[in-house]
């Protein structure tokens, strides 16, 4: 079996898994002793063990896989770099597209208004966290200590020095000649590792979902129905629609080669919910599959795991329009302008902080002033639509990726149109690396 086999089996039997031991736990079924042993050894025990591992494990790559690719791929641009220029077009379009997913969300909220007839009497525990200001978010994006903000993962102060570092050594003459072809060799190191990682992926992936849908009831799901398929359809209809007609629009390449190329980055994303720790995957995948020069997939992949989130944003608008139907509170027209510029800013605004979803989500709502405790409805599906949407997110990574590179000259349109292209070094072989 190919890798990517091997992880959408693991996918379906962690969730099968996962979801057989929370009915027979539901339904008595195991008995009581049995249960026990089952949600204490293998649930919370062996399967929480070796899911946290592997992301731990992914993580562990991300800050140096950042650092060496971006400073490669900064220097190899040389003097006459066009960085600015392609920064431009990265963030624009991270920008236009998440514009456009909160203008879905919140058009599709309003016209199937899932809030309508919410018991409001439910409890919420929910408590706000506060989120930085404008002047704090663009102070912190410079760093002091470079490696305080490695050890911190501060995604986007990593990035800043990077850069610093990539452009002062293509500018360095021989020494920096001599520091390139360091890196470069510790690129290959890493993404050796990235590689030996992934063979061990469908064990995580499997332990990941068995362990999360064990605890996730059906009833959990079945309460905020509206609520929840909305979200998923505007997530389905922004991932498969918008971003393949953009796709299609800039490059003229198949959007389903497009897809298909991304079926591995997708799963991780999925079970990991977590675009940074799905970062190694999601660069090694545009590079070798996708055939974008490490120049601009070193700078534009790690960027969009920082301030790509069309797919929070989607659900910030579907529940920014839930909350103020459950509380019957017309926001008009001029509430939901605001609502897409708040969130579009609030995308990169809050990249790094803990719990960025909830917190983007608070902002929202005290820009219109919709009351903050009605995030405490939704809480209960959060978990998996997190899953979904990061899929989104990475996706959007990707696309961009890809229509940048093609605008800078800097796409292979052979290894892109060549569906086994990359395999081998995706998919390492597997005795080898277990020797």
């Amino acid at each position: 079996m190919s890798l990517t086999k091997r992880i959408l089996l693991a996918m379906v039997l962690g969730l099968l898994v996962g979801g057989m031991v929370n009915v027979a736990s539901t339904e008595g079924w195991l008995g009581a002793t049995f249960g026990h042993w089952l949600d204490q050894f293998m649930v919370n025990g062996l399967f929480d063990a070796v899911g946290r591992i592997f992301v731990a494990s992914l993580k562990l790559l991300v800050v140096p896989l950042v650092f060496v690719s971006l400073v490669c791929g900064t220097s190899s641009l040389g003097d006459n770099s066009r960085m600015g220029v392609m920064a431009g077009k990265t963030i624009a379009l991270y920008l236009m597209t998440t514009a456009i997913a909160i203008s879905l969300a919140l058009m599709m909220g309003s016209l199937i208004r899932p809030g309508d007839g919410i018991d409001l009497a439910v409890a919420s525990n929910f408590t706000a966290k506060a989120a930085p200001s404008l002047k704090d978010v663009v102070v912190n994006i410079f760093p002091s200590n470079p490696i305080q903000a490695m050890a911190d993962g501060n995604m986007l102060q990593v990035i800043v020095f990077s850069l610093l570092m990539g452009l002062a050594v293509s500018k360095s003459g021989e020494a920096g000649r001599r520091i390139t072809s360091f890196f470069e060799d510790m690129n290959e190191v890493i993404m050796k590792m990235v590689t030996i990682l992934m063979n061990f992926a469908p064990y995580g992936v499997f332990c990941l979902l068995a362990k999360l849908f064990a605890g996730l009831g059906i009833s959990v799901i079945m309460d905020l129905a509206l609520y929840f398929f909305t979200v998923v359809f505007v997530l389905l209809l922004h991932g498969l629609g918008v971003y393949t007609l953009i796709f299609r629009l800039f490059t003229g390449l198949s959007p389903v080669m497009f897809l298909q190329k991304l079926r591995a980055v997708m799963v991780f994303a999925f079970s990991t919910s977590s675009s940074g720790a799905t970062m190694p995957v999601t660069l090694r995948t545009v590079e070798k599959r996708l055939g974008v020069d490490n120049r601009v997939a070193s700078f534009t992949v790690p960027l969009g795991a920082t301030i790509n989130m069309d797919g929070t944003a989607i659900m910030q608008g579907v529940a920014t329009a839930f909350i103020a139907q459950a509380y019957n509170i017309d926001l008009g027209l001029n509430g939901y302008m605001l609502v897409v510029l708040t969130a579009t800013l609030a995308s990169i605004g809050t990249a790094g902080v803990p719990g960025v979803g909830l917190i983007m989500l608070t902002m929202v709502l005290d820009q219109v002033g919709l009351p903050v405790e009605g995030i405490g409805l939704i809480i209960g599906v959060d978990r998996l639509l997190d899953m979904m949407r990061t899929v989104v997110n990475v996706t959007g990574d990707s696309m961009v990726s890809s229509v940048v590179g093609n605008s800078e000259g800097m796409l292979d349109k052979d290894v892109f149109n060549d569906k086994d292209a990359g395999l081998a070094d995706m998919e390492d072989d597997t005795d080898a690396v277990k020797a």
